[in-house]
């Protein structure tokens, strides 16, 4: 590069003798060099200071990331402890969401003043033994006055009317107050009902409306059971499956179209429990002569249990857990586990030990609680382990009433109108609460939905009840 620069000098135009062009020359390398060092410099400081705001930057960032370490758990932990606290849930079809009268509802008040929980609205529904479901702020029940049978609607927090509908159905006393026993089935915009004759409502769930009716135990060709039709509907994908029959029928839930049917036989009392057998969607039911599980699409039989009773009164729901199956009745007979397996119900147990009549029982952590003896009789609230049906405990004076459950609590109604809260346990009957709610007979099982508690009598007094203790 300098041989270069030295040739250029030489060639330069002027009077600059041949010394003062290297002179020059060497002036202008060492300016160059200078320059650049300049420039280097600059470049080095450059990156230095980037340097020291990557590190500022980092640190920073450090800190923000130990911040949201700290934050983030606390954020959780609260979250978890609202959920723990608080867990509200929709009631929205008979023995609620999992067919099985245990809800998942948490954070509800179990213990109570002296004088009971506070009344939030009472109503008169008329004669009857529905219970109440509750959905998307509404609560649903039905009663009869006059022979014929209404629907109706309120607003779940404060009792307001919101609509009501009636049909001709006569009450039906029969060794009891008669009236409906089914209880109305909410199925997103759908409310689906089963009168005592058999015939089948599908109510616009927003105004009441008729969407269509359908007269299905005639249409069956099935023979009416002795107490009428009592079973609750249950919705399933785009059926709506019946105890009509030998071992039910389906509907579509549109149209309101006869999709299958098993029979003329008389039905039982109870309402289709959804399961699945060797991977199959299916559904249970306690019929008049057995214990059946049927194909859900189809109505196909998958296997049968022979369960006949006093009058046919296979009333009490099945309980599945698995692959085994619990039934139970009254008037002396007692209950069975059956397990199923290949298409064969092969018996268990069979036992005396809980004997429901007309409520069933709910199972929690291997254990059955539920009201032994025959309704009017000298019933009594037992504890029952599923495994052997060897009875864990039994406690009287609350007669033949109704129970569910809830966050590990049993919340029992007696036949009398007391209502008594206590922890589920296999050791014993404990009351946590109690208080009298109602009068007259209370034969229908209560319902916890979102913070509170409904109740109901045969005449037809219903009381919603604040559980939320706010």
């Amino acid at each position: 590069m300098v041989e270069g620069w030295l040739a250029a000098g030489s060639g330069c135009p002027g009077s600059l003798s041949p010394r003062d062009g290297r002179v020059l020359v060497w002036e202008e390398f060492r300016i160059a060099i200078e320059m650049r060092h300049y420039r280097l410099a600059r470049v080095i400081d450059g990156l230095a200071e980037m340097a020291q705001n990557a590190a500022k930057e980092r640190k920073r960032m450090k800190q923000r990331v130990l911040s949201i370490k700290e934050i983030v758990p606390a954020f959780i932990l609260a979250a978890a402890l609202l959920g723990a606290t608080a867990r509200a849930s929709d009631w929205p079809n008979w023995r609620g969401p999992d067919h099985n009268g245990v809800s998942t509802e948490t954070g509800w008040v179990s213990q109570w003043p002296a004088d009971g929980p506070k009344t939030l609205w009472k109503a008169s529904v008329g004669t009857g033994f529905s219970s109440i479901t509750v959905a998307g702020g509404r609560a649903y029940t039905m009663g009869n006055q006059g022979d014929s049978d209404t629907v109706y609607c309120f607003e779940a927090a404060t009792g307001k009317p919101v609509w009501k509908y009636s049909y001709a159905c006569p009450v039906d006393p029969h060794y009891y107050e008669g009236g409906p026993s089914a209880t109305p089935t909410i199925d997103q915009n759908r409310v689906f009902t089963l009168s005592k004759q058999g015939v089948v409502y599908c109510l616009d769930a927003e105004k009441g409306t008729v969407l269509w009716s359908k007269d299905a135990a005639r249409e069956a060709g099935a023979a009416t059971p002795t107490w009428g039709y009592a079973g609750s509907a249950l919705a399933q994908g785009n059926l709506v499956i019946f105890n009509i029959g030998d071992s039910g029928a389906a509907l579509d839930k549109t149209s309101g179209n006869v999709v299958w049917t098993s029979g003329k036989g008389a039905a039982g009392y109870s309402t289709a429990v959804p399961c699945s057998f060797n991977g199959a969607a299916a559904v249970a039911i306690l019929s008049a002569q057995g214990a059946f599980g049927v194909e859900t699409k189809s109505g196909r039989q998958l296997w049968t249990y022979p369960f006949k009773t006093f009058s046919d009164m296979n009333i009490a729901d099945l309980i599945v857990s698995g692959n085994e199956v619990f039934m139970s009745a009254a008037h002396e007979h007692g209950s069975a586990l059956v397990r199923v397996q290949d298409g064969t119900a092969e018996r268990v147990w069979e036992g005396t030990a809980m004997r429901n009549h007309i409520n069933s029982s709910v199972l929690l952590d291997g254990y059955l609680y539920g009201v032994d003896g025959d309704a009017g009789g000298a019933a009594s609230l037992k504890c029952v382990e599923l495994a052997t049906g060897n009875e864990k405990w039994d406690y009287k004076g609350l007669g033949s009433g109704a129970l569910m459950a809830a966050d590990h609590k049993l919340i029992v109604i007696s036949d009398k109108g007391e209502l008594v809260v206590a922890q589920a346990s296999p050791q014993g009957f404990n009351p946590i609460s109690r208080a009298q709610v109602l009068g007259g007979k209370c034969w229908t099982v209560p319902t916890l939905a979102n913070g509170r508690i409904y109740c109901r009598n045969a005449k037809g007094d219903l009381v919603c009840l604040d559980a939320a203790g706010k």
